[in-house]
């Protein structure tokens, strides 16, 4: 299944902790890079995050964004009244020996053990996390395929092309030798010496050798059947395209220098064009 490197994911889930958010975003590289953005109740799980992606994700430069939200209507920071008024007896204390000392509400909120969040189960917080990153890996992974999907239909277009490409040339090679071979025997024959029949046939061959593509196409058609095929894989096959890409550029420049011909020429110059349109799509590739 070919998959897109580039795609969203996000998610929600509601805990007796606040209500936890992610989000997963990926665009091309040509490795996997994986960015971490957590809340601190979560960061102790970040090998285990990155460990997740990594085996459902290999390419691609990923950013994930875990946060943690308070819950609406309390849960919030409360402070210990027994703490609070011992600070407050002490503060009355010194007032009365020290007539010109004043004590800031806010200032009694900043002192150890005053202001006090609520206990936070740090097991059942990381599992709850776990899952919802399962959840957006799961509907991540759609949307690559989706896009991958796409993706693949516009490459099997110019596949074909290049396989239909490469039968013209096919079609037409008989008339292009027989057209060269009437062209140097015509030559040969305006040569004011007489040229021996043994060896015009000997330079008849050499010529033709050298303007033969049937190679060439042959090497053309088998990359067309293992483009068509690696396409079909389930697993990441960017890298392997793209190498296989290399290949079918080899021969269109091969071709393109042994052409002779005005219409194998066309063919080497729109095989180049195709190329490279797949090689385009194939950078969006995991």
């Amino acid at each position: 299944m070919i998959r897109s490197m580039t795609a969203f994911a996000s998610g929600d889930r509601v805990t007796e902790w606040g209500t936890l958010g992610c989000e997963l975003r990926s665009v091309n590289h040509r490795f996997l890079e994986i960015g971490v953005r957590l809340h601190d109740d979560l960061r102790a799980l970040e090998p285990m995050l990155r460990e997740r992606i990594a085996a459902r994700i290999s390419r691609g430069k990923l950013d994930l964004t875990l946060r943690l939200r308070s819950p609406e209507g309390g849960g919030g920071l409360h402070a210990d009244p027994t703490r609070l008024r011992e600070l407050s007896d002490l503060a009355i204390d010194l007032s009365a020996r020290f007539p010109g000392l004043h004590t800031e509400f806010t200032q009694l909120l900043q002192f150890p053990g005053v202001l006090q969040a609520p206990a936070t189960d740090a097991a059942a917080l990381q599992a709850e996390a776990l899952a919802l990153l399962d959840e957006v890996l799961d509907e991540f992974v759609a949307a690559r395929e989706r896009e991958g999907s796409k993706l693949a239909a516009v490459i099997n277009e110019r596949i074909d092309g290049i396989a239909g490409i490469a039968a013209d040339v096919r079609a037409i090679m008989p008339a292009i030798r027989a057209g060269q071979r009437s062209k140097l025997e015509t030559r040969l024959a305006d040569l004011a010496q007489p040229v021996e029949p043994g060896r015009l046939e000997q330079e008849l061959v050499i010529w033709l050798q050298k303007l033969d593509v049937e190679e060439e196409l042959d090497r053309l058609d088998s990359h067309v059947t293992e483009a068509r095929r690696v396409l079909k894989l389930r697993e990441a096959v960017g890298r392997r395209l793209d190498f296989l890409l290399q290949e079918f550029n080899r021969e269109a420049n091969t071709l393109g220098s042994k052409s002779v011909d005005a219409r194998s020429s066309a063919a080497a110059v729109e095989l180049k064009v195709l190329i490279d349109q797949v090689r385009e799509q194939i950078q969006n590739i995991e």
